[in-house]
């Protein structure tokens, strides 16, 4: 009998285990590396950003995330820095490495990828093309995933909606629902992106009142989103705007949601030393200009299945 409990209780916890695995999703527009947008110039260049977003990455856990506007270049630059991640999505532009991706990046310990493609925003979706009254092709690339220690399976979609096109926003949420519900059926399943529309459009309202998809923002436990999603390289700005979101399945419980506003520093040319006042003299203070990773705030949300 003591065997029999020993065993039922042994079999709970692992039941257990299953049910509650977790992990960190996120969504980051990362900024392309355009040469004419002058970035680096005003000393936001791609080369002095990279190294900070991949250890933002790293040191807030993120598991799984989806990305835009990223070169193929830039998604290099950005795997080279996280070792045991790999990626998946191809260029807007060509369907291979031309233009911007919206690529999917994932721990390799801990996801195998079962399946992958991409599908383009547009009443035609299996070339590149311009959808509705979009100025760009955009696209929408997916993967299917399972966690390889509980064998959890999911859906990962990410997407970058068009910046001028209001038609082709509210089309594409139509389209990206339909997407998910003829792929993904009942299975969990993860929609991340720049919509470039916060949550009072019509786009945005019709994915979080559709049933099936919901943002994090709204079904956390704990929130921590001091600002908006964007802002333009200006570390003094101020929103309430959020442009990037994690949408999610009813099957997601969100322990924890973020906007996150790190932040770091540049020297300037004149870098002189301050006075640091009160503070002990070992204390050097110098003029440095604080400077933001891309033009969008990385979203984190930290979940599991229900």
């Amino acid at each position: 009998m003591k065997k029999w409990f020993f065993m039922m209780a042994c079999f709970a916890v692992m039941t257990t285990a299953v049910s509650a695995q977790q992990f960190t999703v996120g969504t980051y527009n990362m900024r392309n590396n355009n040469h004419d947008n002058g970035d680096a110039q005003r000393g936001d260049g791609w080369q002095q950003r990279y190294p900070v977003i991949a250890s933002l990455i790293q040191f807030h856990g993120f598991d799984i995330f989806g990305t835009q506007e990223c070169l193929k270049d830039q998604l290099e630059n950005i795997k080279e820095s996280l070792p045991g991640y790999a990626y998946i999505g191809v260029g807007r532009d060509d369907g291979k490495d031309k233009g911007e991706h919206s690529a999917i990046f994932y721990n390799t310990a801990k996801f195998k990828l079962l399946e992958k493609g991409d599908f383009w925003m547009s009443t035609v979706t299996d070339k590149p093309n311009k959808g509705w009254d979009a100025v760009l092709p955009r696209i929408c690339s997916w993967g299917k995933f399972k966690e390889i220690k509980t064998g959890f399976t999911f859906f990962f979609f990410n997407l970058h909606m068009d910046h001028i096109g209001v038609v082709a926003r509210a089309e594409s949420a139509k389209l990206v629902m339909e997407k998910i519900k003829t792929m993904a059926g009942t299975t969990p399943t993860i929609l991340t992106g720049d919509f470039n529309v916060d949550q009072t459009s019509e786009s945005y309202q019709l994915i979080n009142n559709s049933g099936l998809l919901k943002d994090a923002y709204e079904t956390t436990a704990i929130r921590y989103a001091l600002n908006g999603t964007f802002n333009a390289f200006k570390s003094n700005s101020m929103t309430n705007s959020r442009i990037d979101h994690i949408f999610l399945t009813k099957q997601f419980k969100v322990q924890k949601y973020g906007i996150l506003t790190d932040s770091y520093r540049s020297q300037d040319a004149d870098a002189t030393k301050t006075d640091s006042g009160n503070f002990p003299k070992e204390v050097g203070l110098q003029k440095f200009t604080a400077r933001e990773p891309s033009d969008h705030f990385p979203v984190m949300a930290v979940i599991s299945a229900k």
